[in-house]
Formats: C-alpha cells, structure tokens, sequence
C-alpha cells in the first residue's frame, strides 16, 4: 500500500483529495494542530489522523519518514502569509529532500508572483520558490478559485444573499476562471503517474472567466435568492473590507480587495494538464446551491 503525507489535507481541497486517495488504496497521514477538526475524516478507512506541528521541521522528518509522496496544501485568506504560505513550503521541501521522499506536490494559487499586489499572492510566490530551491522535482498546480459542495466560494455568497436584500459589491468588475474541486483532485492525483510532471508547474481553470458581479448574480438565480447587487467604487471596497476584518469569520480582507486587482484567470488556450476536461460551473453548482 502507498503511503501519502497531505499537510494542510484536512481543509476543503485536502479533504477531497485525502478521500480520492484513499479510494485509491493510499494509507494516509493526516497533521493537524487539533485532531477534531478533522473528525470528517476518521471514516476514511486508511486515514490517520495525527496532532503535530508542522511548523516543526523536526516533526516534519518524523512524519515522512516511509512516505511515497507529500502534498503540501497549507493555504489561508487572512493571517500570517509570510509563515504559511512562504515558509512552511521551505521546510516540506527541505525535510522531503533529506528523508527522500520520492514525489513532492504542492497547491499554490493562480496569480501567485512577486510582485503580485496582495500579500496573499507575492508570498504564495515566495513559497513555490522556497519550494523549488530545496526541491526542483516538485510538482506545482495554481488553481483559480475552486468551487464544489462545501466550498468557501459560491456557499458563502449563498450565505450572504439570505441576509442582505441588496447586495454591495467590492470588485464587482474582478475576474475569475472557477475550477471545479473534483478536477484540483484529477490533476493532483494523474500526476502521480505522469513522470513528466516532475519538475512543472500547471495553472489550473474551468472552461470559462467570469466577472464576480456575474458569479453573485448567477449563485442567487440557482438558489433562489435573486437580490439587487451594487458595485462599490475602490473606495468603498476597501472601507467595507476593513470593516469585515474586524468580524470574527468575515467574508472579505483589504487584501483580497487588493488580489482582486488583477484577473484570476488562465491563458487563453491552457487546458487541465493530462488530457483532462474541465467541468462547467453549471453543470455542478445547482446540485448544492439550489434550494
């Protein structure tokens, strides 16, 4: 049986691709500060949950010890970036290449560059370049904004429309290309056996770019909650930003208004690697959005 390390694999995308593993024979090893975060995922048969700082790169070694790959996913949207998304891709990679674990996959984000205008971005940046330098066979995906049941995307709109008769909007004109979960899970796991990947870096989309505006008014059409949206000037998106920072699980940073100044979409004619098709947002957000 193959042995997977997923840091970070108790959130959205790692759960997904923690329960596509382990549907696939993979015994798992699942970190985690506190172990009943990831209680959704004692059913997996071959999954072990394990409390440990991954911080730690001593702990690190201990936990990769006899893997076969290490997926590094550790992502936030408020917080310290520079210790999450810059540092701690540094130290998988420097404690995957002195243990010799044979593949290293890392989730970054698309837009990811240095001088990118959120902090958010610049430091995923730094993490893919930390990573690289301890690492260079890593593979690396950029996902744009990634949608599925349970997401933090098109649910959270969802949520915000049953409260609010009319919508402000902060970056009503922002631009994005929604992935699919289950095709970040695809593309994670086909390059397991793509020797090729080594070494690369994919960018991956869905099938077609999307204002926010568009993606607000589209979430409230299919759940029933149509509601008037008002895009604010910058100035405003900013103020209300800064006032969502102030609430304990708010929905918006003054830097995501700051990542939102560049389009968070692919090339015009990239494709999901390895021959694999993209799933429309239409053909899948109805099954959890609707009533």
């Amino acid at each position: 049986m193959k042995r997977a390390l997923l840091v970070g694999g108790t959130g959205f995308v790692g759960g997904a691709i923690a329960r596509r593993l382990a549907g696939a024979g993979f015994f798992l090893t699942l970190p985690t500060r506190r172990a009943e975060r990831a209680k959704a995922l004692t059913v997996l048969p071959t999954a072990q949950i394990v409390e440990a700082d991954v911080h730690d790169e001593a702990a690190l070694a201990r936990l990769m010890a006899g893997q076969d790959v290490v997926i590094s996913l550790v992502g936030m949207l408020k917080g310290d970036f520079r210790r999450g998304h810059a540092e701690l891709p540094g130290k998988i990679a420097r404690a995957a290449a002195d243990v010799g674990v044979p593949r290293l996959i890392h989730i970054s984000a698309l837009g990811a560059a240095p001088d990118a205008p959120s902090a958010y971005l610049r430091t995923k940046a730094a993490g893919e370049a930390a990573l690289r330098a301890a690492y260079p066979a890593a593979t690396i995906f950029q996902p744009s904004v990634i949608f599925g049941r349970g997401d933090s995307f098109l649910t959270l709109f969802a949520g915000l429309l049953k409260l609010a008769p009319v919508v402000p909007l902060a970056c009503p004109d922002a631009r994005f290309q929604p992935v699919w979960i289950e095709d970040v899970v695809g593309a994670v796991v086909t390059s397991l056996g793509r020797p090729e990947s080594q070494g690369r870096t994919y960018p991956l989309c869905g099938p077609r770019a999307y204002t926010l505006r568009e993606l607000v008014a589209y979430t409230g059409a299919v759940s029933g909650q149509p509601r008037p949206i008002i895009g604010l000037p910058l100035a405003l998106a900013y103020l209300q930003a800064w006032l969502m920072e102030f609430l304990p699980n708010g929905p918006m940073t003054r830097d995501n208004v700051h990542s939102m100044q560049v389009p968070n979409v692919c090339p015009a004619d990239c494709t999901l690697p390895f021959g694999l098709a993209a799933t429309p947002l239409e053909a899948v957000a109805p099954t959890y959005l609707a009533g």
